[in-house]
């Protein structure tokens, strides 16, 4: 893992008190990065700043941010106070519904997150990154971008705008040696998994998780350690030819249906 060392680097990395973004923020303290978690709960993101920093020896600092308001992020960004290597968008929330059951204010929820949010933080990253001519940024997108999913209209929606607005960043940045790509993960086993079947099937959550695994050929949901890994090497010089890209981490989900 040498090769993907992030030694002198400073990331930051939305949603990062929890699933995903913690263990990206985790693996990437060990890989020896300064990571800065941003996430929308100052306690929580307190919390696993000082849980990585004392299991890593790295320098975390947490961030309380609200990535869908435009004065936050400034703020988030001003607060960093210095030079930004790489950018991990995680932060995003999740909605179940077809559209006809999806409201207008579900939309507009899912949208200001997952979209706007995004949309912000790579608008401050970037201007900094510019001056420097350097950085790296990786948006978390979905199958749901690119295969069409039951009742997961309006997450689709916004995980369709992360894949094509990673696109058109990679291609406006490529003059300032910024590259831009995203992880398009099936579906991964989350608190968030598990209290939404304890939420929605009471009684029937193995029946429910099992049933949830096998939707991946491979037989079982990813981990959150596993999208940090792939994390890792694009967010590493090791990946310094890939930009523009959408890397499945699906289990098999799309190409062996």
């Amino acid at each position: 893992m040498d090769s993907f060392r992030l030694d002198g680097k400073r990331a930051v990395v939305t949603g990062g008190a929890s699933g995903i973004g913690r263990a990206i923020a985790t693996l990437f303290a060990h890989s020896g990065a300064e990571v800065y978690l941003l996430d929308l709960v100052a306690e929580s993101a307190e919390a696993a700043a000082k849980a990585i920093a004392a299991e890593s020896s790295a320098k975390v600092s947490a961030v309380a941010c609200d990535v869908s308001d435009e004065s936050s992020v400034i703020a988030a960004f001003a607060q960093i106070d210095g030079s930004v290597d790489i950018l991990v968008n995680s932060a995003g929330i999740a909605h179940i519904g077809s559209l006809q059951t999806t409201s207008a204010d579900d939309f507009d929820r899912l949208y200001r997150v997952n979209v706007r949010g995004t949309f912000l933080c790579m608008q401050s990253a970037v201007q900094i990154m510019s001056e420097r001519k350097s950085g790296v940024i990786l948006n978390l997108a979905s199958i749901a971008a690119t295969a069409g999913l039951s009742d997961r209209f309006a997450y689709s929606m916004t995980k369709g705008a992360v894949l094509a607005m990673t696109l058109s960043v990679a291609k406006d940045c490529l003059p300032h040696n910024i590259r831009c790509n995203c992880i398009s993960p099936a579906r991964v086993h989350t608190p968030f998994v598990d209290n939404f079947v304890a939420k929605n099937y009471p009684g029937k959550e193995a029946e429910t998780i099992q049933k949830l695994a096998a939707s991946q050929p491979i037989g079982r949901m990813g981990t959150p350690n596993e999208i940090a890994a792939l994390a890792l090497y694009l967010c590493s010089d090791a990946a310094s030819f890939i930009t523009g890209s959408d890397m499945p981490i699906d289990g098999g989900f799309k190409t062996l249906r």
